[in-house]
Formats: structure tokens, C-alpha cells, sequence
């Protein structure tokens, strides 16, 4: 019998085919002429065999396997996850956004080049920059991209600095993305309010520090409340202020990084903007700079001339290229429908009600938690399971638990200076019936920690995989499959 679980490699029978192809019309080419002899196979790739149905049914079950936005609540904070409107994929399917090619000359794709550039100066609107490059199909890949413009503009004025500075909440991404681009990170530490220590900050900054990586509300879901006077310390230090666009979604319509006085942003299309997350892609990125920046965005730039739409490579102090083509096309025209479809207003809505859902949920889970900072929040949270790691309860055990019940855990042990963090963003598509009930199974199990902590400590019970040794799998992963394996696994299942 067929296990539910079974690799595909492991229902694969000798012989059996899956596609049906006409008799190949062109020539065999003969490989020994063309490629070097190391790289010939000596014997054929062990590749499946299986039927077609086999093929579906097998994609299928794994598809049902998956966790998703569009079938379960995903309170993922600091990854703003919510629902992607099906409008966004009609207009990303249209025939001519999705049958054109990038290498068709600019005269016969106007359309397409038309919606990037007005996309380009709705974000610049949206951010408070002075121009925006579409191109970065990541956020991390837009940091680094904002970064190499930071060296661009110091190496300009004949500077060469070395530091960047990163608050301790911040995301991953950030000193990940500053160590690529070549910089030393100095790590601020925050304040007892969750915020940027101001007078900590300020120690670091000297003729070495090349730019200040931030995001507002930061990683705690609070707001930086120094803002102006952190953009003024920097900039005065001859710095540059970054702003991680992650959490966007909090301030939609409501202020921008330009008024807070920040030089780059980059943006997650795929959390504010609705466009899909999924399979480490498809992203996008975007970054928009202030004027004394514009000089050094990637190439090609999409600009009008007149009432034509071009592509302009003539930008001798740019960093280059940075994306294959002009971005990640579908993933902005989901994001470019979205803003259209929700307008101003709309966007305005958006964040209000994410500050409401996020703040509603705080309250009616913090008699259950330790809060380590109750004010009042954006549209983010953090909790903290200390309370329950005291009764021999982890946060990991308490995610695992979650699962029964089909719920996605939220953020765990992120922010780093939080203990035991549980990190929540509900965000404004959720309805009040989904957050209730989500807050139900919440206090449902920090009264199992309390009264039967052996149900928590075991979970998960319900899903398709039980409960893993953590230790082995981080030890001695699987991650690729063999006949032995396959054995090993085989004679477990025939000893239980």
C-alpha cells in the first residue's frame, strides 16, 4: 500500500511512464562531440518512474500537506502574512502581461513598462522617496542593493566607512545583508521601553559609521518614538538612514520613512502588498531613495520620455544590475493591482485596522503571558512564555501544540532579547471570529502547561509528522534521498 508519506522515489516502479510524447523529429546530437568526457553520464540519472496518477495524486497529497494563507490563519509576526486577492492573479495572468518576453523591443511591450513605471512612482509616493528600482526580487536582496548604493555615495564623496549599525531587534536580514555588502555590524542595544537607547546610539556614531539599518514600528512592534532625532544624529555623523520595509504595513497612509527622515527603503511586496509568498520565492523587493541617492540605482532605470515608456541603461554612477531583466514582473503587477484596487483610502484602512487586530489580541492574551512591554502596539506584538518555561514548558513546546489544533505557530525566539519570544501578527484581513478563536487555543493551552503539561510536551498529535528528536535532525539530517535510507525507513515501519 501507498504511504501517505512516501517519497516519491520510494512508489517509483521500473518501466512505468508518466507523459506520453510524439516521436522525436530532430536529429540525435551526439554528446562525446560536444561536452567534455567528465561530464557524460555513465549511467542514466536514477530519476522516478511513476504513472500519471501516481505523478497527481502524489503532488497533491503533498500540496494538502502544505500550510497556507488561503486555507488556515498565519499570525506570522515580523512576516506580515495575509490574505492574497485573486484579482491581484487575473491581472498578473492577462495574456499580454503574461505571453511578452523580456528581451521584445520596448515599442511593442508599452503596457508593461507603463505599469512598472507608474509602480515605481506609487511607491515613491507610498515611502516618501524621490525615485524607486523595481528590480531586487527579495527584501534581503533589496537591503543589500540599498546598502551597495550606501558605499556608492560615501565612495563619491570620497569617503570610505566601514560600520553599520543595526539595533538588537532587528531583523536577520539586516546584518546579514550589511556583512555581504562588506561592512562591520555594531549592534545597538534597545532601551527598557523596547525602543533604540538613543544615548547608546550615539557612542557609535563617528566618521566610520556608513548608515543606521532600522525599521519603524521596529521588530517588537513598537514605535520609534526618537525617530527624528535618531535621523538627526545620523545624518550629523555624516550617516545614512535605512529603513527595513517589512513593516509596512503598519503605516500605510499614516506617515512615511521620508518624513521620518530616512534616505532608502526597501519594501516586501510580498507582505504589505499582498503578492505571495511561497518555495523561497517569488519576492520582490523594491527600493526607493532619496534625490542625493538616485545617481546610483540599478540599471536599467524605466523612465517616460514624452509619451513613450524606455529603458535607461545611461547611468554612469550606478551600481549596475542587480536582477536578471527588469524584476520580478507577475509579483509586481499583483503588488500594482492592489494598490489600484485599494487606493488611498484603502491603504489608509489597511493599517489602522492591522494596529486594531494586533492590539485587540494583545489584550485578551496577556493575562495569560508575560508581556514584556504592554504599551500600546502597531501591528505587531510580542509575548513572552517565561511563565510557562518556569512549569518546564517551552515556547517550542507551545508552537508544536498549536498545530493540533491547525493553526500556523507565530514567530518564536525572535527578537533575540526577548526570552521564550512568541511574536504575533494577526494582521487586517483576519475577521474578530478568527482571532477570537486563535485566543481561545492560545489560553486553552496555557492552562494544559498548568494543569496537564504532558499534552504540550508531547504535541504535536494530530499532523501528518509527530514529534521530531530535535537534536537528531539538527544532527544528522536526511537531506537527499538513498535506497538505504529508504530501508531504514521501510524496516521502522514493518517493527511498529
Amino acid at each position: 500500500m501507498v504511504e501517505y508519506n512516501d517519497l516519491i522515489f520510494e512508489i517509483s516502479r521500473q518501466g512505468r511512464v508518466g507523459s506520453s510524447l510524439p516521436e522525436c523529429d530532430v536529429e540525435k546530437l551526439d554528446l562525446q562531440q560536444k561536452l567534455p568526457k567528465h561530464l557524460i553520464r555513465e549511467t542514466p540519472a536514477e530519476l522516478p518512474e511513476v504513472s500519471e496518477l501516481q505523478l497527481v495524486r502524489h503532488y497533491t497529497a503533498l500540496s494538502n500537506k502544505n500550510h497556507g494563507i488561503d486555507n488556515g490563519f498565519y499570525p506570522l509576526g515580523s512576516c506580515t502574512m495575509k490574505y492574497n486577492p485573486k484579482i491581484n492573479e487575473d491581472v498578473a495572468r492577462l495574456e499580454g502581461f503574461s505571453r511578452i518576453h523580456p528581451y521584445q523591443p520596448t515599442e511593442t511591450v508599452q503596457g508593461a513598462l507603463e505599469v512598472l513605471y507608474e509602480l515605481q512612482e506609487e511607491l515613491a509616493v507610498i515611502t516618501g522617496m524621490d525615485a524607486v528600482t523595481l528590480q531586487p526580487s527579495a527584501g534581503a536582496q533589496g537591503e543589500w542593493t540599498g546598502l551597495m548604493m550606501v558605499k556608492a555615495y560615501h565612495k563619491q564623496k570620497g569617503e570610505v566607512r566601514t560600520k553599520v549599525l543595526v539595533p538588537d531587534s532587528a531583523h536577520g536580514t539586516n546584518p546579514a545583508s550589511a556583512s555581504v555588502a562588506g561592512y562591520e555590524t555594531i549592534t545597538i542595544p534597545s532601551n527598557e521601553q523596547g525602543l533604540v537607547d538613543l544615548e547608546e546610539l550615539k557612542k557609535h556614531l563617528d566618521d566610520n559609521t556608513a548608515a543606521l539599518m532600522l525599521t519603524n514600528p521596529n521588530t517588537l512592534g513598537l514605535f520609534e518614538k526618537e525617530i527624528v532625532e535618531i535621523a538627526h544624529v545620523v545624518h550629523e555623523a555624516g550617516g545614512l538612514l535605512y529603513y527595513d520595509g517589512a513593516n509596512a504595513n503598519a503605516i500605510l497612509g499614516k506617515t512615511t520613512p521620508g518624513t521620518m527622515g530616512f534616505d532608502i527603503v526597501h519594501l516586501n511586496l510580498h507582505k504589505t502588498f499582498t503578492t505571495p509568498h511561497g518555495g523561497g520565492g517569488p519576492g520582490a523587493g523594491p527600493v526607493g531613495v532619496k534625490e542625493k541617492l538616485i545617481p546610483f540605482l540599478p540599471v536599467p532605470r524605466v523612465v517616460k520620455v514624452e509619451d513613450q515608456y524606455a529603458l535607461d541603461y545611461n547611468q554612469p554612477q550606478s551600481i549596475g544590475r542587480v536582477k536578471g531583466y527588469y524584476g520580478n514582473f507577475g509579483i509586481l503587477l499583483r503588488a500594482y493591482t492592489y494598490i489600484r484596487t485599494m487606493g488611498p483610502e484603502g491603504l489608509r484602512q489597511v493599517s489602522e485596522g492591522a494596529v486594531l487586530h494586533a492590539n485587540y489580541l494583545r489584550k485578551k492574551l496577556e493575562p495569560y503571558f508575560e508581556a514584556p512591554y504592554s504599551q500600546i502596539c502597531k501591528h505587531e506584538f510580542v509575548l513572552s512564555g517565561s511563565r510557562q518555561k518556569k512549569l518546564g514548558v517551552r515556547t517550542l513546546d507551545m508552537a508544536k501544540r498549536l498545530l493540533d489544533f491547525g493553526y500556523h505557530p507565530p514567530t518564536i525566539y525572535f527578537p533575540l532579547n526577548v526570552e521564550e519570544c512568541l511574536m504575533i501578527e494577526p494582521t487586517e484581513t483576519e475577521s474578530k471570529e478568527t482571532m477570537d478563536a486563535f485566543a481561545d487555543v492560545m489560553i486553552q493551552i496555557a492552562k494544559e502547561v498548568e494543569e496537564n503539561p504532558g499534552i504540550v510536551l508531547e504535541a504535536p498529535h494530530t499532523t501528518v509528522i509527530g514529534r521530531l528528536d530535535e537534536v537528531q535532525a539538527a544532527r544528522q539530517p536526511i537531506l537527499r534521498y538513498t535506497k538505504e535510507a529508504s530501508a531504514v525507513k521501510e524496516k521502522e515501519t514493518v517493527n511498529a
